[in-house]
């Protein structure tokens, strides 16, 4: 199934990663949502993408240096349309969208937390309906480790000569290359092998027609959902 995922919600119009943003993602036709967890100072876990926060919310240093408390007074903003909102914890997240038809991408941003989150995404029963992806590959072996019922997904730039067997050591459900540098015979690998392929890094249409064109059959996270859901509907 080809699922459009929301990346970040309507990342493109509104504040990444809030209830505002996921909810135009759906509201534009996404049938999923991709989303990013790391965990606050006192063990909370936060959906935030970057490393650092003063680009978005203007607070320095990172998630982590944070209690939940302290992160509520928080506000995400999109510069481009003037429009800010609050962030989420994964519980909260969980509890608006994790009841929807919808296919959710979780992705583990930091070290240490994978049992945590697969443990919160029992307790919303979301699991079968979800992927958990990373770029930390230690992140995905110890998702695997602890429960190999999940599905995995291995986010990374470049195809390698290991992908392959890396994908195979951790039974992933597919692999997630940037849309810009994925070849016709990188897909022909993934496909035979059993594996699927879903894109990211979606900077433009043209990027995003590349990605459909050229055969991936997983989706794609993309900032502007409204415009991928319109050009599948048209092809």
């Amino acid at each position: 199934m080809f699922v459009v995922y929301a990346h970040r919600g309507a990342s493109e119009y509104y504040p990444e990663n809030t209830v505002t943003s996921f909810s135009a993602g759906v509201d534009m036709g996404a049938n999923g949502i991709e989303t990013d967890v790391q965990i606050s100072k006192d063990g909370v876990l936060m959906i935030y993408h970057d490393d650092l926060m003063k680009d978005k919310t203007g607070f320095e240093g990172s998630i982590a240096d944070y209690t939940y408390e302290e992160l509520r007074a928080a506000r995400v903003k999109n510069e481009k349309y003037g429009r800010e909102d609050c962030l989420m914890t994964f519980e909260d997240f969980l509890k608006y969208f994790g009841w929807r038809d919808l296919t959710f991408a979780i992705e583990i941003k930091v070290s240490g937390i994978a049992e945590n989150v697969i443990d919160m995404m029992r307790k919303y029963n979301v699991i079968e309906k979800s992927i958990i992806t990373s770029f930390d590959y230690q992140a995905l072996v110890d998702a695997y480790n602890y429960d190999k019922t999940v599905r995995l997904g291995w986010l990374y730039v470049h195809h390698r000569p290991d992908t392959l067997e890396k994908l195979r050591a951790i039974e992933a459900y597919q692999a997630c290359p940037k849309a810009i540098d994925i070849k016709k015979e990188h897909l022909d690998a993934l496909y035979g092998a059993g594996f699927g392929c879903r894109a990211w890094g979606i900077s433009d249409t043209e990027v995003m027609q590349y990605a459909v064109e050229i055969g991936v059959e997983g989706g794609m996270t993309v900032n502007f959902p409204d415009k991928l859901v319109e050009y599948m509907k048209n092809r």
